[in-house]
């Protein structure tokens, strides 16, 4: 048996069940609740902020070059958005002189007001300083959205609107949640929805 012997069935394989953890019906469910948040935010001049940690910092970083930058189009309003993942001065003073669970939660109270959109992404759902930044955005008054899969852990029940991925592989999961902010980013730039006033 060769080294890539096994490599076509593989690819198929995960090819077919990244396919499956996108043809769910929770994806549109979740996006006709998400959009109306963001176009929202956009049009009263609230600010995004997006986090979560390791694969799930860079989504919440490539959210806010997607939404942020790729949907202008002329002087049109903009979205304002914010990674909490992208200062790292903030992250690790608020890391070595509380605890870790506080990074974001933190950074929130700091900048946050209500009527903002807060995104955390959690993979498993559990991850404490993403559920620890919900709860004070909850406080704080601002709208909530969860990016997780493996059933959803405890983020799905402290959010406004959950996108649970429905996978326990942490690689399809956290493909689907790029998905999302491709989508996004494509449906807000090429459609250029507004809100009902």
């Amino acid at each position: 048996m060769t080294a890539l012997e096994g490599l076509e069935p593989y690819l198929r394989r995960f090819v077919a069940e990244s396919k499956a953890s996108l043809e769910e019906t929770y994806l549109l469910e979740a996006m006709r609740r998400f959009v109306p948040l963001l176009l929202r935010a956009r049009a009263d001049g609230r600010t995004i902020f997006f986090f979560g940690n390791g694969g799930s910092a860079s989504t919440a970083s490539h959210f806010v070059v997607d939404v942020g930058k790729a949907t202008v189009r002329g002087d049109g309003k903009r979205f304002r958005c914010v990674a909490l993942v992208d200062n790292v001065e903030s992250l690790t003073a608020w890391a070595n002189d509380t605890e870790y669970s506080r990074v974001f939660s933190e950074q929130l109270k700091g900048l946050a007001v209500a009527g903002d959109l807060a995104v955390g992404i959690s993979g498993s759902g559990n991850s404490p300083n993403v559920l620890e930044a919900m709860r004070t955005a909850r406080a704080l008054g601002l709208a909530t959205v969860g990016l997780t899969g493996m059933g959803g852990g405890k983020l799905k029940e402290l959010v406004d609107v959950p996108l649970v991925v429905p996978s326990n592989n942490m690689q399809h999961i956290e493909d689907v949640h790029l998905f999302v902010c491709h989508f996004l980013t494509a449906y807000l730039r090429d459609e250029q929805p507004s809100i009902d006033r």
